[in-house]
């Protein structure tokens, strides 16, 4: 089967909707399929040797990618974002996969009129359009997959016209995220660390580092944070004025392997995201990523989180996402009151595979092709 994966957000660039494209690509080509990935023009490193082609054409314009694509003959196309959903008003068979903040503002402009005169107009006349697009195309795909059951409990929400026509493919972690040999938790303070953009106001560090200002006194711990974006300079402002400059570092981007280095070393993984109308977070893969190297989450009970953890077996949830809830949880598992196994989270972590996403999926088009 020949398979056109739509991904204007794919490696090297960063990010859970970049990090699905790419092993959704992988996955098929291991089942078999002759797979194609249409996406923006930047490099992509070592696409070749997974046996997948790459086609960078993208201009996130729908007039320009119509264009593009066309020139392209495939028995499926799977746009991996809601904005791509346009293609369906084009040809068939065209699948969707949904993953949250991707269908509630479309943040790709693909029906932007790149007006001369006025870029605001331009702007405002662009998501107009764009939302409007999206939400006439998705009917008109063959099927919509969710990462997880919240996405696609919001999705109908606010597509009832898709009910009937959606699943939950959830999400899978790479096999080399795994811990291939016991690593021993280091001695000295509790190692605490946050995986994240830092441009995100949902991801609630502002709360994660006051609750730490108020535990700094009575428990020895180190946070570090991983990430970069606009809201660095306010966090460091608040790591400063907290009184936590010698408990909080603050590591900026880090490649896979000293994320995965980092995990390892870590007690426990911080994330206590909260969910906003306008954005949540779709399911949560660091989650995963931290249980597949042995670590422990803390996480709000909303979204997708739900679904990628399992309560005192993989984490655990604070009672609410606030400052008092935080300093709560922190303080239990400071305390020993709530503890977690390695086996544990590794084995939870191993229920997600990018295989089983992959098979969840192909049935779905192979109905398309047989009618």
């Amino acid at each position: 089967m020949k398979i056109g994966l739509v991904a204007p957000e794919f490696p090297p660039d960063i990010g859970g909707v970049q990090t699905y494209a790419w092993h959704m690509a992988r996955g098929l080509v291991h089942s078999g399929h002759e797979v194609t990935v249409f996406t923006q023009s930047r490099p992509i490193d070592e696409s070749d040797r997974f046996g997948f082609r790459i086609e960078p054409v993208l201009k996130l314009r729908r007039r320009h990618d119509l264009s593009a694509l066309r020139q392209y003959r495939m028995d499926v196309w799977h746009c991996m974002n809601a904005p791509y959903a346009w293609l369906a008003m084009e040809t068939a068979p065209v699948f969707v996969t949904v993953h949250g903040n991707d269908f509630l503002t479309p943040y790709h402009p693909i029906a932007r009129l790149d007006l001369r005169f006025s870029d605001r107009l331009d702007r405002w006349l662009g998501d107009v359009l764009t939302s409007r697009a999206v939400r006439l195309a998705l009917p008109r795909a063959r099927h919509i997959f969710a990462n997880s059951r919240y996405t696609e409990e919001v999705f109908l929400k606010h597509h009832p016209a898709c009910r009937g026509k959606t699943s939950v493919a959830s999400v899978g972690v790479a096999e080399e995220a795994f811990s291939s040999h016991e690593i021993p938790r280091l001695e000295g303070p509790t190692r605490l660390v946050t995986i994240c953009r830092l441009s995100e106001r949902r991801k609630n560090l502002p709360s994660v580092l006051e609750a730490l200002s108020r535990l700094s006194c009575a428990y020895d711990f180190h946070y570090t944070i991983v990430g970069d974006g606009e809201l660095r300079p306010e966090l460091e402002g608040l790591t400063a004025r907290f009184g936590l400059a010698d408990r909080v570092s603050f590591a900026g981007f880090m490649n896979n392997e000293q994320k995965i280095e980092l995990l390892r070393r870590s007690d426990l993984f911080v994330l206590p995201a909260v969910a906003t109308a306008q954005s949540f977070e779709g399911f949560g893969l660091v989650y995963l990523e931290a249980n597949a190297c042995g670590t422990p989450v803390l996480a709000a009970r909303v979204a997708g989180a739900v679904d990628a953890v399992e309560e005192d077996v993989s984490g655990f949830f604070v009672p609410e996402p606030t400052v008092d809830g935080i300093a709560c949880s922190l303080s239990r598992f400071f305390r020993g009151d709530v503890a977690f196994t390695a086996e544990a989270c590794i084995s939870f972590a191993r229920g997600f595979t990018w295989g089983a996403v992959v098979r969840h999926c192909l049935p779905h088009y192979d109905r398309a092709l047989a009618s």
